[in-house]
């Protein structure tokens, strides 16, 4: 994403230089993780002191880890998600649809690019309070997932059945 948005800045005529729109096209980006990161850790924090989550950040409570589980595999299925995926997966759309000239156009566009991005994967990421936060394998496993889910065609629906099916596994207990 960012390499296109380069590209095309680059070649805007009315740009000098396509490093200070890509710089705050990066930022925009950035502000928007790094406040779903503030989010999560304060998730985290309660989940722990809560108790449902091990000193390990492994969920402990089968209606926790299940339910995450479970909401993760709906979600799949919202018209929201679906929504937030377009913008995620085709650059070209999202430039066509919501360009804005400038280094404050950049900022914009990349804080909105931004949150079309948390919007697709803050369910993915909560799956880590299930798998443990600090699991590199889950990590890895839940970044290809993303990416199926990204780059191969009808890749969203890899995930609808398994995150539910998963999720009513581990209510039942037999996971």
């Amino acid at each position: 994403m960012i390499l296109v948005f380069a590209k095309v800045e680059r070649n805007n005529r009315n740009s000098q230089s396509p490093f200070a729109p890509t710089a705050a096209f990066v930022f925009g980006y950035l502000v928007i993780w790094t406040a779903f990161s503030a989010v999560a850790t304060l998730a985290q924090w309660g989940l722990h002191s809560a108790a449902p989550l091990s000193p390990m950040m492994v969920s402990t409570s089968r209606v926790v880890g299940g339910g995450l589980l479970i909401a993760a595999g709906v979600f799949q299925w919202t018209p929201l998600k679906r929504a937030y995926l377009v913008h995620c997966r085709s650059p070209l759309h999202f430039f066509m649809s919501e360009w804005r000239d400038g280094t404050s156009g950049a900022l914009k566009m990349g804080s909105h690019h931004g949150a079309f991005c948390v919007g697709c994967c803050w369910v993915l990421m909560a799956l880590l309070f299930v798998v443990g936060v600090m699991n590199l394998l889950w990590v890895a496993a839940i970044a290809a997932f993303v990416l199926i889910e990204k780059m191969v065609p009808r890749g969203e629906m890899v995930g609808r059945v398994a995150l539910v099916a998963a999720g009513v596994t581990i209510l039942a207990g037999t996971f």
